[in-house]
């Protein structure tokens, strides 16, 4: 099991289509992905979960990877959100 912390740099956080580019690169991997913020932690892979998190601009969150491509997901979805998630 992995951890990193990333912030979230885009300037409106992971809404709807950021949430979905994000979701769609978490299920392209075959590890298990949760985020955690705060005291609570969601499968990444949930567009819910995700969204239910709150996550606005500005915030840092923790990606926790557990599986067999657990440094190459984390990697991955850390570039996205330091690239903006699209936006």
């Amino acid at each position: 099991m992995m951890t990193q912390e990333v912030t979230i740099t885009n300037n409106v956080g992971l809404h709807a289509r950021p949430a979905t580019f994000f979701i769609q690169k978490a299920t392209s991997y075959k590890s298990s992905i949760w985020i955690e913020k705060d005291d609570r932690s969601v499968n990444a892979k949930s567009l819910l979960g995700v969204l239910s998190l709150g996550i606005v601009s500005g915030m840092t969150i923790s990606l926790v990877a557990d599986g067999p491509d657990e440094a190459e997901a984390l990697a991955g979805l850390k570039e996205l959100v330091e690239s903006g998630l699209n936006e």
